[in-house]
């Protein structure tokens, strides 16, 4: 018999504002810890130095964790020109230094070249596995793995403003698996320089954003002397780009005991079920028929 899971039966997301220095693991930690949660894990992974947006999802939510990962998310950061680190970003040991500076023209009429289906190439010091090892973990071996370019989609690349000769700050909105600190990389590169990444704050992953996010320390203050829609979303947020289907309380029995339920007309592909303005599971429609593919238990 497996070992029951200590802690409360909680479900749902909290958007939290993880705060500087801190890995995403450690903030996964903090939020089981203080709401008590028995089961958490986050839906997509910030760096120590990024802070903003870290989706936080606590029991049933984690079956839908996936799907907020594939979603765009929206980020600020600020590009320091002429070093280049070994992690591409602050972290790391300079590496390298120029003393070519872009101009706000250049940089701009750059950008076109940022945007759409890019080739990009992964930073060595980053969460990829090369031959069944992490990349970081053989990069501080000093074993610099040889990172693959693939395809990542840029929706938007903006230059916001440039505090100083060395610095200049963008929002990018990207989809699933694009490295800011790699296209940071690249864009100075590309205007004959180099440069890192020197801050990072995530504005939104999906329907998750700034506005709804909570730091640790309010969460400290308000979950337990707040009702939980003050800091706890619902199940369903993560399937916010996935279409509804309503269903009957029996037809939501049915689906819930594995069988196969019968609807008149749906487009075919992958759809929320509801009964009664509750999520009742991840389903497939094909040719009129719904089939679970994970299950609520709410």
């Amino acid at each position: 018999m497996g070992r029951k899971r200590k802690g409360k039966p909680i479900n749902g997301w909290v958007i939290l504002d993880k705060p500087l220095g801190r890995s995403s693991t450690w903030a996964v930690g903090q939020v089981r810890h203080i709401t008590g949660a028995a089961k958490a894990g986050h839906g997509g992974t910030l760096d120590p130095l990024a802070t903003g947006v870290l989706p936080i999802a606590l029991g049933e939510a984690t079956k839908t964790v996936s799907y907020i990962q594939d979603g765009s998310k929206i980020y600020r950061f600020t590009l320091r020109w002429g070093q280049a680190t070994e992690t591409d970003d602050s972290e790391g040991a300079v590496v390298e230094t120029s003393s070519v500076r872009p101009s706000q023209a250049e940089i701009q009429a750059a950008l076109g070249d940022f945007t759409g289906e890019i080739s990009q190439a992964p930073p060595a010091y980053s969460a990829i596995k090369v031959d069944g090892k992490r990349a970081y973990a053989l990069a501080r071996d000093g074993k610099a793995p040889d990172m693959v370019p693939r395809i990542v989609r840029v929706d938007r690349f903006d230059w916001l403003a440039s505090p100083t000769a060395d610095t200049a700050e963008f929002e990018v909105e990207c989809g699933k698996g694009t490295y800011i600190r790699a296209l940071a990389r690249d864009l100075a590169r590309f205007l004959g320089t180099v440069g890192h990444v020197a801050s990072m704050r995530r504005l939104a992953v999906g329907a998750m954003t700034e506005a709804r996010a909570i730091s640790l320390e309010r969460l400290g203050e308000v979950v337990h002397s707040a009702a939980p829609d003050g800091y706890l979303h619902p199940v369903e947020l993560a399937l916010a780009d996935i279409p509804a289907l309503d269903l009957t309380e029996p037809q939501a029995q049915r689906l819930r005991a594995g069988q196969m339920v019968r609807v008149p007309t749906s487009s075919p592909g992958a759809v929320c079920a509801m009964a009664g303005g509750l999520p009742i599971a991840l389903a497939r429609v094909e040719d009129g028929e719904v089939r679970a593919v994970r299950v609520f238990n709410l």
